[in-house]
């Protein structure tokens, strides 16, 4: 399941994307997760979909590489929408028991799902397209206007630089444990809590 994860992952082609300037591809990113947030209607969605599929096909990253770290998320995504479609009052659809489907749980799920997925797309192709080392000098030169009123810049980059290197890594050690234990013939509970 990690290994599905995309993002704090980079993707090495040569594209334009790739060669913009960090702090073009952050401010980009931000004005597209703001644009999710407050125009919360399909059309807005499609025409960020649109968006995102340019993008993608710009920075020659294959879409199988980039749908794979949706794989990750897919639980998530399912709780929320199965919860949004059943638990959401409005003109009822469907009823069993005390579950309801409404209409408005149907379209407020759809639209959360989008939204969710576009998000996740959007982040990912940020750290695809940019290394994490000008991700963090990007960063560092985007807010430098903040070390005028103490806040340490250096240092919040950093941490987000070293956060986004280790999701890779975080990601080999789980493979790794997952095959020791295979061949093993462990189970997890055995793995957390060895027996006397």
């Amino acid at each position: 399941m990690l290994r599905d994860i995309t993002i704090g992952q980079y993707y090495q082609t040569d594209s334009k994307i790739h060669k913009l300037d960090p702090r073009t591809k952050l401010f980009a990113t931000f004005a597209f997760i703001l644009m999710l947030f407050i125009c919360g209607n399909p059309l807005t969605y499609g025409i960020c979909a649109l968006i995102l599929v340019g993008v993608i096909i710009i920075s020659k990253i294959p879409f199988g590489f980039i749908f794979r770290g949706l794989r990750s998320i897919f639980v998530i995504l399912f709780i929320s929408v199965f919860f949004n479609v059943f638990f959401t009052p409005g003109r009822v659809i469907f009823e069993l028991g005390f579950i309801k489907m409404t209409y408005e749980g149907l379209v407020k799920a759809a639209l959360m799902g989008m939204r969710f997925v576009l998000l996740i797309i959007g982040s990912s192709l940020l750290t695809l397209t940019t290394t994490p080392n000008n991700l963090t000098d990007g960063l560092e030169k985007s807010l430098g206007f903040m070390n005028v009123i103490r806040i340490p810049v250096h240092e919040i980059a950093m941490m987000m630089s070293i956060a986004l290197r280790f999701i890779p890594v975080l990601m080999n050690v789980r493979m790794l444990i997952n095959k020791a234990m295979r061949i093993q013939r462990m189970t997890v509970s055995e793995f957390l809590l060895p027996v006397h």
